[in-house]
């Protein structure tokens, strides 16, 4: 079984790539994302259509790690994610807990 930290560390290091493929295949089949306070997602394909959809228009994103700890299948990570376009950056501020199961992210919750 894969350490849940290198998964977790391992998806935030794959965002300035921003290859959607590669992205959801982090992903269960069946897996969890919510974008608090937007509504959850689930499953791979709705996941792909969330991350694509804030990322339309988008240049570069990076994932600032500034805090990360797991437990069992449970990372946490204290990050700042920061989107590029068009010259502009926007800094968030961001609370994220990952349940990880094997090598895969199971669910995904981000606090803004």
């Amino acid at each position: 079984m894969t350490e849940p930290l290198v998964v977790v560390k391992s998806f935030c290091a794959a965002w300035p790539r921003l290859d959607l493929d590669e992205l959801i295949g982090y992903f269960t089949d069946d897996a969890v994302y919510h974008n608090i306070p937007v509504d959850r997602v689930v499953g791979r394909d709705n996941i792909r259509a969330t991350i694509a959809g804030f990322t339309a228009g988008v240049d570069k994103v990076e994932f600032d790690v500034l805090q990360a700890v797991a437990e069992g299948g449970i990372a946490l990570t204290e990050r700042v994610d920061r989107f590029y376009s068009s010259g502009r950056v926007i800094s968030l501020p961001v609370m994220g807990i990952f349940e990880v199961s094997g090598a895969l992210i199971a669910a995904r919750r981000d606090y803004l």
